[in-house]
């Protein structure tokens, strides 16, 4: 063993030295007992004692060291090549790769290495490891399973969250609304989301207009910072490139950002053929460029756009009701709605509550306007096609949401009770058909399964004190995201009986919608029955047909009543 030090002290400093030496134990002190001592004893009688079973705590505080994380890639796109061929160039590599081909060393390599692959891929065929056994068992549980969900994560404009454990500020003081969320196409770990004050005039002087892309696995701060000319209302992902994001902006203006080149917007346009009002609405279309896209705003108009021209609309049409095209008869759009597999469809919910089905492949602009429904009391916040139904889309504005079909348009087949604050946002379950999500001024979040329920929502959740304003759920409908009126974007998972598609659900969900469309249909018939009716009593024709057809309201309530349940009877009986 090697000594690597050693100390040394001088034994001058070592003081007096011990002497110590063996001698016999001595008794001190000797106390005898007393017995007079005795009488003297009282017994208590009763002993009260307190006992406190609480452990006993002490506080302690620990300050860790921050630890800076910054992400960074490579994109690597081809090598391997000698330093004399170009890989772009196909005659130089199609040439170099019959030259290598032709060597008898690749040739036995590509029979040896083929060899072993053949063995792991039949390896691999023989038994499936990812095979459940049990899946009708798993399901009977989910169906018993109380719904509900957990926070997973909460990030902040102000402040951010891991499991409400670590927080860290941001430099913006002054809070705005979170008006808008877009997940990441492929992996659903970032969250791009706009930040936005919507409050008429009450925008304070260096406000800042920045909005953000947040990493999920690092929320410490923010990915990057989009910095638009103005603050963005909504901001979405291109579905076939995640790096091109598209926003709208508060002063009507388009732009589009590649995250590649920074947060700077690569292309804005211009204020003269922008929207005059904020952009409520902005949706990439399905094109083999994947540069296409369309919006809507409360100025009246949907304009088409292409980000590699940006310069001017492409198309522009005027949500004039009348089918005049007038822009001052315009309903104002607040979101927008698209279904890329009904590519020439669209629609859009407007200011006065009403919804406007149109048609982009129209010949003229008055038929562009296919349809109407007014269902709402005030705006329109959120309109979406159920993904499993594109017939069959949910609405939500003032105290209530509702479920319509294209084919009925006078009233909704399907609605949620009015509740006592007002309704921001909505959107459907992307794995169940039945289940949709709404959330309210009040800070809560609702979950609805019509299959299960219609009165009341199956799950009822307080996010937060303040009023939530949007809300975005990831493609695998497991974890939703709220965003806040204060900037707060709270991450929420759902329970898997509420993202987990039951035993015959489609078929469930498609007999109550077809039924629910068919009621709507017997009543509107009646009801342009005795519209009609009441037209020829008033033009005073008909007066036979009017006392031979004349009933009271009892009695078309009975009949109507009794249509609808022979037609219920008659499917009964086809089953």
């Amino acid at each position: 063993m090697e000594i690597s030090y050693v100390y040394t002290r001088k034994r001058s400093e070592f003081g007096r030295p011990c002497c110590f030496s063996d001698r016999p134990a001595k008794v001190t002190v000797d106390i005898p007992p007393d017995p007079s001592m005795a009488n003297n004893f009282i017994l208590r009688d009763p002993v009260d004692s307190s006992v406190q079973h609480s452990c006993e705590m002490s506080e302690h505080e620990v300050n860790t060291e921050s630890v800076k994380v910054e992400s960074r890639g490579i994109n690597h796109v081809e090598g391997g090549w000698p330093k004399d061929i170009k890989p772009q160039e196909a005659e130089q590599t199609s040439r170099f790769r019959k030259k290598v081909e032709k060597d008898e060393n690749y040739i036995n390599t590509i029979m040896h290495l083929g060899t072993l692959m053949e063995h792991c891929v039949r390896q691999n065929n023989t038994v499936n490891i990812y095979e459940e056994y049990f899946g009708e068992e798993e399901m009977v549980e989910m169906e018993d399973e109380t719904p509900f969900a957990k926070t997973i994560n909460f990030i902040s404009k102000l402040t951010s969250f891991i499991h409400v454990l670590f927080s860290k500020r941001d430099p913006n003081i002054t809070k705005r609304t979170a008006t808008h969320l877009s997940w990441y196409p492929d992996t659903c770990m970032k969250l791009a989301v706009a930040y936005c004050s919507l409050e008429f005039q009450q925008n304070v002087k260096n406000m800042s207009s920045d909005s953000y892309i947040w990493d999920l696995e690092n929320p410490n701060k923010p990915e990057l910072v989009l910095k638009p000319s103005s603050p963005l209302v909504t901001l979405e992902y291109n579905p076939k490139d995640s790096h091109i994001l598209l926003g709208g902006c508060y002063n009507g203006q388009m732009a589009y950002w590649d995250t590649r080149k920074g947060g700077l917007p690569v292309e804005v346009s211009t204020m003269e053929v922008s929207h005059r009002d904020p952009v409520y609405g902005a949706i990439w279309l399905q094109s083999k460029t994947g540069t296409e896209c369309f919006s809507a705003s409360t100025d009246g108009q949907v304009l088409w756009w292409d980000i590699r021209k940006l310069s001017e609309p492409t198309e522009t049409l005027v949500l004039d009701t009348t089918r005049r095209g007038l822009l001052e008869n315009a309903l104002g759009a607040v979101t927008l709605e698209f279904e890329p597999t009904m590519p020439t469809k669209f629609m859009v919910g407007t200011e006065q509550g009403i919804i406007i089905a149109c048609n982009r492949k129209a010949k003229t602009p008055a038929e562009k306007i296919a349809g109407t429904y007014s269902g709402h009391h005030g705006p329109v916040y959120a309109l979406a096609r159920n993904p499993f139904y594109p017939k069959v889309f949910l609405t939500v504005g003032d105290w209530t949401a509702r479920i319509w079909s294209e084919e009925t348009k006078e009233s909704s087949i399907m609605g949620t009770k009015y509740h006592l604050s007002y309704l921001t946002d909505g959107c459907w379950s992307t794995v169940r058909p039945a289940v949709f999500f709404t959330s309210r001024s009040d800070g809560t979040l609702d979950v609805w399964d019509f299959l299960f329920k219609q009165k009341d929502p199956s799950l009822t959740l307080k996010v937060c004190d303040e009023p939530l304003s949007s809300l975005r759920l990831q493609d695998s409908g497991r974890v939703i995201a709220c965003g806040s009126k204060l900037g707060t974007v709270t991450l929420l998972e759902i329970s898997s009986g509420l993202c987990t598609l039951q035993r015959n659900e489609k078929n469930l969900a498609t007999a109550m919608f077809e039924r629910e469309t068919k009621r709507e249909k017997i009543l509107e018939a009646r009801h342009r029955e005795m519209r009609l009716k009441e037209r020829t009593r008033s033009e005073g024709q008909g007066t036979e047909v009017e006392e031979r057809l004349q009933e009271s309201p009892q009695e078309v309530l009975d009949r109507a009543r009794r249509e609808f349940f022979e037609v219920i009877e008659a499917e009964r009986a086809q089953r």
